[in-house]
This record gives C-alpha cells, sequence and structure tokens, in this order.
C-alpha cells in the first residue's frame, strides 16, 4: 500500500481513469438500467475525458463556460452597491 501525505489531499478523487464526478452517469445507469442512461454515462464520461485531454477539470470548465456566456469585461460593482448619502439634520 502507498504512503499517503498531506499534499495528496488536494488531487482529483479518480473513478479508474477518470475524474470521480463522471460515477454520477454509472450510478444513474446502475439504478435505471436502460439503453438511455447506459449512452448517457457514456457520453459523460467522454465528456469529462475531453475536458482533461483540454487540460481541465470540471470545475474550472464550468468557469470557462460562464466566461463565454457573461463576457470577460465585468463590472466590479452594480448600481444595487451603491447607497446615496442622505442628510436627516
Amino acid at each position: 500500500m502507498p504512503e499517503l501525505y498531506w499534499r495528496d489531499s488536494q488531487r482529483t478523487p479518480r473513478f479508474f481513469m477518470f475524474d470521480a464526478k463522471a460515477s454520477f452517469g454509472i450510478i444513474m445507469f446502475i439504478f435505471h438500467a436502460r439503453l438511455w442512461t447506459f449512452i448517457t454515462a457514456i457520453l459523460i464520461m467522454i465528456g469529462f475525458w475531453l475536458l482533461e485531454r483540454k487540460g481541465l477539470n470540471f470545475t474550472t470548465a464550468l468557469r470557462v463556460f460562464r466566461i463565454f456566456l457573461i463576457g470577460n469585461n465585468r463590472p466590479k460593482s452594480s448600481t444595487l452597491d451603491k447607497v446615496s448619502m442622505k442628510d436627516y439634520g
């Protein structure tokens, strides 16, 4: 058994060669064994594999997708955050 160190706590959990989040499709197939759930599980696993080939994990890919939708230029504060000064004196 290999020794485990504290620095290993940051690593991504793996399910065989895939990210552990890809096991959601496998669990879905186990509980509802149909052809479409099998195909969905395979597509999820292929999607995670493609993300890893690009050098991304799932959370980073969500951030990239958010930047794609919203854009790079975002305001640092909205107009609702600005409080107008009032004098009740």
